[in-house]
């Protein structure tokens, strides 16, 4: 990972929106988290602007300069003209005013190391036959090429950027000197410590705000009445070509700015479509004044090229030209040692994505990547996972739900708020004799079902629960539980099919009642049985009795 970029991993939540807005892919995810990989990452800050989490950081060099400060040896601070549009109203004498209040020993304008550049650039078009010139101003442009156009190295300008110009004069001009550089760019921070020596530290803007705004140091707005500023140009799109003479008819002169617009050209080089051209190229949109801090922060594009064309002048600042070897800057190819798999685990790969044949590819462009190829080779190389794919997951997930509701023997219908079926199941057909789910699909519920427990419910949003009823039209009875999902606000209706208890249950009862009934007949019958008993015991005990009082009778007249 780039040191001059961090990642606070609990901030990371696996939304994969860096992944998207990289230009060259150069973030991997394992773990659920995101992680920048060093030797692909161009610097360009577009992960750090775009994080909704805030869970890319740029390293803090505050305490560094506090530490240089404590030295005791003379500190500068060499100021991005793009200072004008963060600082609106604030000239470089204010600035100047306020750094000295930190303990710097002075400010100047980084501008005027522009200007050199501004003049080497001129030189080289004028002497050396040159077919195509590249502008070496912007360090993740410089990256850019070395990484992923080793074959354009040719053509990127060997000139040291505006920044390391100016610090190199300044520690010509104050030996013993430290310089901090201070400018809205990620990237100058990796520039300043690839290259030693040159530059000692590096702020960004906001980093420069907070340390004023801690020791309660108010910058002034005031303004410099110094026409002599043409580079302060620089920042700004076309900026470099601005301050140019543009006057070698050999040339094309050429602004190009977004790390997108600049691969396309740097492709069309390397298929040998352009020649005799100088193309100033900035990685960031609307250039410097569009750099990573000032475009997460304070975005206003308009509002700040009017802030430097104001602040601009039509003349170059009066500098002491180096010779062109002390402007020299070498470059060389960074390789990324990724090697390339061969067709058949591509192939492999998309297959464990769910992608057999083209017409699988949606390439949604949700996981990042422009391709589900692009995005298998990232597999494997393990920059990806499987499941960051929506298509994959989406296809997962209704697979997941799809078995389950063909597998339950339960009817499930889904209606929307205006009672229409969006889902039905081949459960809940085969109770409704429904052929083909298309048959009412999208149709009124009414078409099958009784709506007045759905609309009771979308009323209410409170479900009913195990409701036995009875489907006449179907001859089936069902216990039914209807709810509102709120999240998707939905009616879902759960049927189990109950007929056969009903019918065992109705079986039950007949028998029951039959039983009762025989019961009932067998009770009447000894009912009868017993009364016509008693009434013959009764009569018999009246003859028996009749029989033995005569008998008596007899015996006691006797």
């Amino acid at each position: 990972m780039p040191n001059c970029l961090t990642l606070k991993k609990t901030n990371c939540k696996n939304c994969y929106k860096c992944i998207r807005n990289c230009p060259v892919k150069a973030i991997r995810f394992s773990g659920n988290q995101a992680h920048i990989i060093g030797n692909e990452c161009i610097l360009c800050g577009q992960c750090f602007v775009v994080c909704p989490q805030n869970a890319k950081e740029i390293v803090n060099e505050t305490e560094k300069v506090k530490v240089l400060l404590q030295t005791g040896e003379p500190v500068y601070a060499s100021i991005a003209p793009s200072f004008a549009a963060n600082y609106n109203g604030v000239g470089i004498a204010a600035m100047e005013k306020a750094l000295k209040a930190l303990g710097f020993a002075g400010a100047e304008e980084t501008a005027i190391g522009a200007t050199m550049v501004k003049n080497e650039y001129e030189r080289i078009l004028n002497e050396e036959n040159r077919d195509i010139l590249i502008s070496s101003c912007c360090h993740s442009i410089n990256l850019l090429i070395q990484k992923y156009f080793p074959s354009t190295l040719c053509y990127l300008a060997d000139v040291v950027s505006p920044m390391q110009a100016h610090c190199n004069d300044i520690k010509r001009r104050f030996p013993n000197a430290h310089t901090v550089f201070i400018g809205p760019c990620v990237s100058k921070k990796d520039e300043a410590e690839h290259y030693k020596g040159i530059v000692d530290a590096v702020l960004t803007f906001e980093e420069l705000t907070n340390w004023l705004e801690a020791e309660n140091i108010v910058l002034e707005k005031e303004t410099d009445d110094n026409n002599n500023s043409r580079a302060r140009f620089f920042p700004t799109t076309g900026g470099i070509l601005k301050t140019m003479a543009q006057d070698n008819p050999k040339y094309t002169y050429i602004a190009l700015d977004g790390v997108e617009n600049c691969m396309n050209a740097l492709r069309d080089i390397e298929s040998g479509k352009i020649h005799n051209c100088f193309i100033e190229m900035s990685a960031c949109v609307g250039s410097c004044i569009g750099g990573p801090v000032m475009e997460k922060y304070r975005q206003s594009p308009v509002k700040d090229y009017i802030a430097i064309s104001d602040y601009a002048g039509k003349n170059d600042f009066p500098v002491e030209q180096p010779d062109f070897i002390s402007m020299r800057k070498n470059f060389l190819h960074i390789e990324r040692e990724l090697q390339p798999p061969s067709e058949s685990e591509i192939y492999a790969i998309l297959r464990q994505m769910g992608k057999f044949k083209p017409s699988d590819e949606l390439n949604c462009g949700t996981c990042g990547y422009n391709t589900c190829r692009e995005k298998a080779i990232a597999i494997y190389h393990g920059k990806a996972e499987i499941d960051m794919c929506l298509p994959f997951l989406k296809d997962k997930a209704e697979s997941f739900s799809d078995t389950i509701a063909r597998s339950t023997p339960n009817g499930i219908i889904v209606l929307n708020e205006n009672l229409e079926v969006q889902q039905i199941n081949a459960a809940a057909r085969r109770i409704m004799n429904i052929r083909a789910a298309s048959d009412v699909l999208g149709e009124q519920v009414i078409r099958i079902l009784d709506p007045g427990v759905f609309t009771e419910v979308l009323r209410t949003g409170r479900g009913v629960y195990n409701q036995r009823i009875y489907l006449a039209e179907y001859k089936k009875y069902v216990e039914q539980t209807t709810v509102f999902d709120t999240e998707s606000r939905s009616l879902v209706c759960i049927m189990r099919d109950v007929s056969d208890e009903e019918k065992e249950r109705e079986k039950k009862e007949n028998i029951s009642k039959q039983t009762i009934e025989v019961a009932d007949k067998v009770v009447d019958k000894q009912m009868r049985i017993v009364q016509e008993i008693a009434s013959l015991l009764g009569e018999t005990a009246a003859e028996t009795k009749i029989a033995l009082a005569k008998l008596k009778e007899s015996i006691n007249n006797e």
